[in-house]
């Protein structure tokens, strides 16, 4: 058993430094999981464009509205929704609003 703190310490997000998350379940400590993360987006904030090779990703919005942009495609997200995103699928998240957003996330290794 392992329990995370409420209190864990927050870091950067890879793709945009000035985005805070706190994570909960790091890469090797659980099998196939690579991350289990919330993040905060301030107004106007965005994780640019990205793929991952071999991981599935899973978010979930708590508070707030995502636009997330997947191949080319826009999508908003209010809380309460989710999106589970492919491998190699690129991705762009966004904070268009005016208020925070809260995201909840995973990541999974693929099998393939």
């Amino acid at each position: 058993m392992r329990i995370s703190p409420a209190d864990a310490p927050w870091s950067e997000v890879s793709h945009n430094a000035a985005i805070r998350k706190q994570v909960f379940v790091s890469n090797g400590e659980v099998p196939n999981i690579t991350q289990f993360a919330r993040s905060v987006f301030q107004p106007g904030q965005v994780a640019p464009g990205h793929s991952h090779e071999d991981m599935w990703e899973v978010f979930l919005v708590t508070s707030g509205v995502l636009t997330v942009e997947v191949d080319g495609a826009v999508h908003r997200l209010e809380a309460g929704a989710a999106i589970t995103l492919a491998p190699k699928e690129v991705h762009e998240l966004r904070n268009e609003g005016p208020e925070e957003l809260h995201l909840t996330y995973f990541g999974i290794l693929s099998s393939d």
